[in-house]
């Protein structure tokens, strides 16, 4: 085991960070972009296969970012099976609700330190996106564009494939029915090629 994935994670951390301090919603969600091009084309722990593409990305849609109060759920464990990690629990913490769009439940990952966790699966999965749905934070990876202290930004133009969109020996826990939205959410990154 080498060092190269604590970099990759400080590398994550530090773009989410840089897009955090950016007043401008368009100019991070282009940083974050080529943020993201560098790290899978050049890191060694990119799950982006030797040859395989780069993402490509919706345009940006401003009507798609939203700065929401976590709402109260009922408590809820999700047991997230997967190959390599064995079965990755959750715990619901609350739910955020996106204007006439739909609510999705926000987690706490149990394992390994914790962090928060909210994965998408929406009307675009399996067609114009990754089938098994995208992420929109993971905190324990450094994915977290913020909010306040009773809240999160959800930035639907920030959902981004999970590592096993791109290499099925990557192990990703996959959004559960509380994180499905009808509607289709055309922002954000497209299926790999």
């Amino acid at each position: 085991m080498s060092l190269s994935l604590l970099d990759w994670r400080r590398r994550v951390t530090s773009l989410y960070r840089d897009v955090r301090e950016e007043p401008s919603p368009v100019a991070a969600w282009t940083r974050w972009q080529a943020g993201r091009a560098e790290l899978l084309r050049a890191h060694p722990d990119s799950p982006l296969r030797p040859g395989g593409a780069l993402p490509t990305y919706a345009p940006f849609d401003a009507s798609l970012r939203f700065e929401l109060p976590l709402l109260p759920a009922p408590p809820e464990r999700w047991e997230a099976a997967t190959a390599t990690d064995g079965i990755v629990l959750f715990e619901r913490i609350g739910r955020v609700e996106l204007p006439e769009l739909g609510s999705l439940d926000v987690w706490w990952l149990e394992s390994y330190g914790g962090g928060v966790f909210v994965p998408l699966r929406d009307g675009t999965s399996g067609a114009s996106t990754y089938g098994g749905g995208r992420y929109l934070i993971d905190t324990v990876k450094g994915a977290d564009l913020g909010g306040g202290e009773n809240g999160l930004v959800i930035d639907l133009n920030f959902a981004y494939n999970p590592s096993c969109a791109y290499d099925p020996a990557w192990a990703c826990p996959l959004a559960p029915p509380g994180n499905v939205l009808d509607p289709p959410i055309d922002a954000g990154e497209l299926a790999p090629t």
